[in-house]
């Protein structure tokens, strides 16, 4: 091989060490002000939410009060939002907790200084399917998003409690958006993601859930609040202040049915996440725990139980220090913000 190529990875990773702090993201412009990445999904559902609220307090706040901005960037999909943090493009943003792991351990200044929700994942199969039970899946085709997905851990955990080896499933990566569609094609048997996708399948009629995290894994975390290294250490009380309204969405959301038919209004809009409001009104109905939001504790067990599933699964390839992919502090001094709406 040629000693002068280099990898893609190997390009962000330099861009990533030497782009001036100054160059990084929007709060670089205005420092009250930062973009915050995430995936029309409804585990980043808070972040819809913090920002809205954040808005409304802004428009009653005393003229000399700091005002910070929020405002949601969505992206299709991990790789997306995953490269747009090593390079600096957004300065935060809701992450796979597991590429978040791997990001640190490769140098990325990135921490967790959040979760965005609790379960929120189930396997989907065909409603006339004759699968009752997990191991009646032995020899089909399951998709799941990717193999750094927490749903793929999930789907792994389960096969470890049927004492069943994952070279007993035919596992194909897929899109999220795919998989309603290739279950109604027959083109899989089953798939494992988070919501919507599964409550679109599930409210059109032709599937329902084989399991879900909600029974299976009702502490399950996936979608964790990430900022870079160069945020905090320049605008710790932007962050502390992000930490504080995405925490005040969770409790907001949890505290009573009214508020979540708000959210549903609020997400399903084009500057959020676009999307039809009956699909993310069945998620949140659901039943309603169906995705959970008002417990958003950090939890340094949670953590490690993810990362031993992901070196299980190959996805991490050694033990990785909890201070280096996670920031405490701001979750420890949080004020969770009363959202107005």
């Amino acid at each position: 091989m040629n000693r002068y190529v280099v990898s893609r990875r190997q390009v962000l990773q330099g861009l990533a060490a030497t782009v001036p702090a100054s160059m990084l993201g929007c709060a670089a412009r205005n420092p009250n002000s930062l973009i915050v990445g995430g995936l029309p999904v409804t585990c980043n559902l808070t972040l819809p939410v913090a920002c809205v609220g954040k808005e409304a307090v802004n428009r009653t706040a005393p003229a000399t009060a700091a005002r910070y901005e929020y405002e949601y960037s969505k992206y299709n999909g991990w790789p997306e939002i995953k490269e747009s943090l090593m390079t600096g493009r957004i300065q935060a943003g809701y992450m796979l907790a597991p590429l978040v792991m791997d990001l640190a351990d490769k140098g990325i200044p990135v921490k967790i200084v959040s979760l965005g929700h609790r379960s929120g994942a189930v396997i989907m199969v065909r409603t006339e399917s004759p699968y009752q039970h997990f191991r009646q899946l032995a020899g089909k085709r399951v998709a799941i998003p990717s193999r750094f997905a927490v749903d793929f851990l999930f789907l792994r955990r389960l096969l470890a409690q049927e004492n069943m080896r994952v070279e007993e499933l035919e596992i194909v990566e897929m899109p999220p958006p795919d998989m309603p569609a290739a279950l109604y094609a027959n083109a899989v048997d089953a798939y494992c993601t988070g919501e919507p996708f599964g409550a679109a399948a599930q409210s059109a009629g032709y599937a329902r859930p084989l399991r879900m995290t909600r029974d299976e894994w009702p502490k399950y975390i996936c979608c964790v609040l990430t900022v870079r290294g160069e945020l905090i250490n320049e605008n710790p009380a932007m962050v502390q202040d992000l930490v504080n309204q995405v925490l005040g969405a969770g409790t907001w959301l949890d505290s009573q049915p009214q508020n979540r038919e708000k959210a549903v209004q609020i997400a399903s809009g084009q500057k959020f996440f676009n999307q039809d409001p009956k699909i993310i009104r069945f998620v949140m109905q659901n039943p309603t725990d169906r995705v959970t939001y008002g417990d958003l504790r950090m939890i340094r067990s949670e953590f490690e139980e993810l990362m031993k599933l992901s070196m299980e699964a190959g996805t991490i390839k050694h033990p990785i220090p909890y201070e280096k992919y996670v920031d405490e502090r701001f979750a420890r001094n949080a004020r969770p913000a009363a959202i107005p709406l």
